[in-house]
């Protein structure tokens, strides 16, 4: 249609990717190795400043799927691009400026962070590195941050990890991915492993500075309720391959696949009919 604008190009894009691992166990003298195929042929792409949610069970190839488009697992074919440049050809600052841009936080919060290091030195590590902060703009920028994610500078930038509780150091994993102000934060489970009233927080705090700052989610995990409350597109994975993909709306309210309707199935809702308390 004349004048209709065009649509924007993807910000980050997995194009007909595979991968394959070794079966553990197999190989034995004079024998080839199996290998298990972890995601087959799979294309997805994030728009710059939307939420896209990755769905699926344990074992559907969806970590791998984020560890690829993170560049930290090669795939075996095809091809992740940033801003439309295979990240496997990018060198220099433009490798540099591919980091700053993607980064993510991890289901386990603690065992991400260094235990040795302070709240301030976890988060100024990227300050330093990817924004190339000295010390005294480092200190400064932790403190903004800390603040941005809710915990008290004062109270929390000389702690460590383990005096923390999971909530805590979950805010402290979000701070830290925001430290080098990406453009997509990719989020594996972020919120599985909480408390269900930590995780509504969490929840919220992610919304607000998803909002606010402008970022794209690719959000990765297997719980549909939170899909329901944080994404704008859905895609559906199973047994390493997309098998639906598209609004929240329509895949949650009207899931083509047989696959995409078993997990519905399988989520629990609430019941109106029992009273708060009951």
């Amino acid at each position: 249609m004349p004048g209709a604008e065009a649509p924007a190009a993807p910000l980050l894009e997995a194009r007909e990717v595979s991968r394959q691992f070794p079966v553990r166990g197999s190989g034995a003298l004079l024998q080839a190795r199996r290998m298990q195929t972890a995601v087959d042929r799979v294309s997805l792409a994030v728009q710059p400043g939307e939420v896209l949610a990755l769905v699926g069970e344990s074992g559907s190839g969806k970590t791998t799927l984020g560890r690829m488009l993170l560049g930290l697992t090669r795939p075996d074919s095809g091809a992740v691009l940033y801003q439309g440049q295979d990240i496997a050809a990018l060198r220099g600052s433009a490798r540099a400026a591919y980091r700053q841009a993607v980064q993510v936080v991890f289901q386990d919060s603690g065992g991400s962070l260094n235990p040795r290091h302070t709240v301030a030195e976890n988060i100024a590590l990227p300050l330093r590195y990817n924004r190339g902060l000295a010390p005294d703009g480092a200190a400064r920028e932790v403190d903004t941050l800390l603040e941005l994610v809710q915990l008290g500078a004062a109270h929390f930038r000389n702690r460590l990890p383990h005096e923390l509780s999971g909530g805590q150091r979950q805010r402290v994993g979000i701070a830290r991915a925001l430290a080098s102000r990406p453009r997509v934060v990719i989020a594996d489970e972020p919120v599985s492993a909480l408390d269900v009233s930590v995780r509504a927080q969490i929840l919220r705090l992610m919304f607000d500075l998803q909002q606010t700052q402008g970022l794209a989610f690719l959000f990765i995990t297997h719980d549909l309720g939170v899909v329901r409350a944080f994404a704008q597109r859905v895609a559906v994975m199973y047994q390493g391959q997309i098998v639906e993909q598209g609004t929240a709306d329509a895949v949650l309210d009207a899931p083509q696949d047989a696959y995409t309707r078993r997990l519905l199935a399988a989520t629990p809702v609430p019941d109106p009919r029992r009273q708060h308390g009951a």
